[in-house]
């Protein structure tokens, strides 16, 4: 059960980080100075739950890592994030449908998950589930502006649905990691979730006078180790600092 629950969290923390710091990239480059700062903040959020996660998730490994030796120094195989969350910001609407179908997913999922048997891992969602229901308040009130505002900004909108949400299934894969943790009271069956997530789409969607897209195409990998073109250059960045100067701390 050991390395199905080290396995099992990083899942949950590599989502947080790889989003978070792809929400950083807007840092200074926000389309007005509100939302320039509430982007920030969000991925300030991610980045904290991530560093919790990773925290305990070195704990369970016991093999004297910590979180940063986690979230800069593996390999790309070894990031186990959703591709969803590894995407390229593109223009505002990109991030904006990226950030609430993330959040969709989030909400149900913490609620969840603070029922764990794990106590460790339902005091993280407890805490983080107070964040992500700012943060999907945020998305999708974006989603439904964008949406039913101009012409232009709804076909924005409508163009990041048809790229990003070929992702959003693998926000549901399990595998043998979750049905071991499941047995014990841990882990949460994500098909129970589907539901949840569906309705507050359509709750969303309805008012944004949008549509899903009509096609069935499902992409996914990026739960074991199998990530899109854009995950490398990602790290690149992000691993800078710590593969040039090792052991720096701040």
């Amino acid at each position: 059960m050991k390395n199905s629950l080290f396995t099992y969290t990083l899942r949950i923390a590599d989502d947080s980080l790889i989003l978070g710091q792809r929400l950083s990239e807007w840092c200074g480059h926000g389309p007005i100075i509100e939302e320039d700062i509430a982007l920030t903040n969000i991925a300030l959020d991610l980045i904290g739950q991530a560093t919790s996660l990773l925290e305990y998730a070195a704990q369970v490994e016991g093999k004297g890592r910590n979180a940063d030796d986690l979230a800069f120094l593996r390999f790309e195989n070894q990031y186990f994030n959703t591709q969803l969350v590894e995407q390229k910001n593109g223009d505002f609407a990109v991030t904006m449908v990226r950030q609430w179908i993330f959040d969709t997913f989030r909400l149900p999922f913490y609620e969840a998950l603070q029922h764990s048997a794990d106590k460790q891992l339902a005091a993280i969602a407890e805490k983080s589930l107070k964040e992500t229901k700012y943060h999907w308040k945020h998305s999708s009130e974006w989603i439904i502006r964008m949406g039913d505002g101009t012409e232009e900004s709804a076909k924005r909108v409508n163009d990041a649905l048809q790229l990003l949400w070929k992702f959003s299934d693998e926000l549901f894969f399990m595998d043998d990691v979750d049905r071991e943790l499941m047995s014990q009271g841990i882990a949460i069956d994500l098909e129970s979730l589907r539901p949840a997530f569906n309705e507050r789409i359509q709750f969303v969607l309805q008012q944004a006078t949008l549509q899903l897209p009509d096609s069935k195409w499902k992409l996914n990998g990026g739960r074991v180790g199998r990530h899109t073109e854009h995950f490398g250059h990602l790290l690149a960045e992000m691993q800078y600092m710590q593969r040039a100067y090792p052991n720096m701390e701040w």
